[in-house]
């Protein structure tokens, strides 16, 4: 049986480590890599080159979202299961259009994800039952109405989760690698064509459009 090369990318060390231990019985699923922030998880993929990534969704920093969407735009070759506890659509509707491999929520039993990340890597789809209603249901026969996010460029999605967040300019530059002067600019132009005025406003659109998790 082929080898099957996984990072785990989740910000809480338990999770991350009653995942390793869960795949470790196998035989064929190997945890090459473990990262606590979505930057991480794409210097990770970057640099050990796995088969699956399993992606949290809300992780300080960049989170899965934004980590996807920068691994699609390098041509990473790994293939993206989201493993989270969120089931929101909106979620849901921005992880597909990513391009994601599966969408899986973590009450799942051990053999089911097992079982997802083996179906991923033989080029299969996974899609959680819980929620698979909902995202077939959100495919209208007409096309859906402008979407404002994906106006923003990669990189100004980067900086909207970040500053929704409550990350400063330099904390973005930071996170980012960029100057603060590149970071300020971005925040401008995303702003500008969002047609928002404050952070209150940029927050508010972030959790609508579901680029930061639901408020419990």
């Amino acid at each position: 049986m082929d080898e099957i090369r996984v990072v785990i990318a989740d910000d809480h060390d338990l999770l991350r480590e009653g995942i390793r231990a869960l795949l470790a019985p196998t035989g064929d699923i190997v945890v090459v890599g473990e990262a606590a922030d979505g930057a991480a998880a794409v210097e990770l993929c970057h640099r050990l080159d796995p088969d699956v990534v399993l992606m949290d969704i809300a992780m300080p920093g960049l989170g899965g979202l934004e980590a996807t969407l920068e691994l699609r735009r390098t041509s990473s070759r790994c293939r993206v299961l989201v493993l989270t506890q969120y089931g929101d659509r909106e979620y849901v509707r921005r992880f597909l259009k990513a391009g994601v491999a599966g969408f899986v929520l973590k009450k799942v039993a051990a053999s089911a994800l097992v079982d997802a990340i083996r179906a991923v890597k033989r080029g299969g789809f996974v899609l959680d039952p819980a929620i698979a209603r909902e995202a077939l249901d959100d495919q209208p026969q007409q096309a859906r109405p402008h979407d404002p996010y994906e106006s923003l460029t990669g990189r100004e999605k980067q900086v909207l989760k970040l500053v929704a967040d409550g990350r400063s300019n330099k904390e973005v530059a930071t996170v980012l690698g960029i100057t603060v002067k590149t970071a300020m600019s971005h925040r401008e132009h995303l702003m500008d064509k969002l047609d928002l005025h404050n952070r209150t406003d940029l927050v508010r659109f972030a959790l609508r459009t579901g680029v930061l998790p639901p408020q419990p």
